[in-house]
């Protein structure tokens, strides 16, 4: 991406109306810049997750709905989330939840430990 771009009315609601696709057990995807970095919507069913990772770069969460936790909290609706570059965290959501995510390079996932 080159050019900036806006999502008329992405706030407060129009992100409701995003198509997903599947993208690990319980987790779905919904693109909004490919890429690195990467921007996109993620919606945990309940009791999803995403495994032990290593951020490679800035990662950034907005959470939409519902809550989203890691091993340092819980999140609920407008917590704004920054996972700086080297952080170690699994990531999961008891209630199911939306995220606005802006990851600048893909993650590692990492054994425990």
């Amino acid at each position: 991406m080159s050019e900036p771009f806006s999502l008329a009315a992405f706030l407060p609601d129009a992100w409701r109306k995003a198509a997903y696709e599947p993208f690990r057990d319980g987790v779905e995807i919904s693109p909004i810049v490919t890429g690195e970095p990467a921007v996109a919507l993620l919606r945990y069913a309940p009791g999803a997750g995403v495994p032990r990772h290593r951020h490679r770069g800035l990662e950034t969460i907005l959470v939409l709905e519902g809550t989203q936790s890691d091993e340092r909290g819980t999140y609920g609706p407008g917590a704004l989330v920054f996972n700086p570059e080297g952080s170690v965290h699994s990531v999961w959501s008891d209630t199911g939840c939306v995220v606005l995510i802006q990851w600048a390079r893909s993650v590692e996932f990492v054994t425990a430990g």
